[in-house]
């Protein structure tokens, strides 16, 4: 009954995020590149104030399908049919600009929405990338498994 529930919601926040959009984009309001693996330098320094705001981002938009923790594991996704990274997992971002992820996030990709620039200003999004690279510090290193290989004694 859940899974249901949360997918209507989905759909229709979905549906009343995209009938709230601004109308067309101007010139100089024109959304940054497509995404790719790079791109700028993170020009912000965050602070307390700037990453309580990314984490309100995150659990407004992103944590109903990449979840609160950020593990990828919830069940809309499930339904979806999607596997998505996880985030708390430090190797997930590796290799991965910020940049890049900003633009990612910005522009959207597959099922992903756009985080488009009426929801979000650059500088939020910036802080919403700090935010996410945190997610995976301060989780539990995962401990190597026993060699099976040698004798017990």
């Amino acid at each position: 009954m859940l899974k249901p529930l949360l997918f209507v919601s989905a759909v229709v926040l979905l549906g009343i995020t995209a009938s709230s959009a601004p109308g067309p984009i101007s010139q100089e309001a024109a959304p940054t590149p497509a995404p790719s693996a790079s791109g700028p330098k993170n020009p912000v320094r965050p602070t307390e104030k700037s990453q309580a705001r990314a984490k309100e981002i995150f659990n407004m938009d992103c944590a109903i399908c990449h979840g609160a923790n950020g593990n990828g594991k919830t069940d809309l996704a499930t339904d979806m049919g999607l596997k998505l990274d996880d985030l708390t997992d430090a190797k997930t971002l590796n290799g991965k600009s910020d940049g890049g992820l900003f633009n990612f996030i910005r522009n959207g990709k597959d099922k992903m929405p756009a985080e488009g620039v009426g929801r979000a200003k650059d500088d939020e999004l910036w802080n919403l990338v700090i935010y996410i690279r945190g997610l995976s510090k301060g989780q539990p290193a995962v401990a190597p498994k026993p060699d099976t290989a040698s004798p017990a004694n």
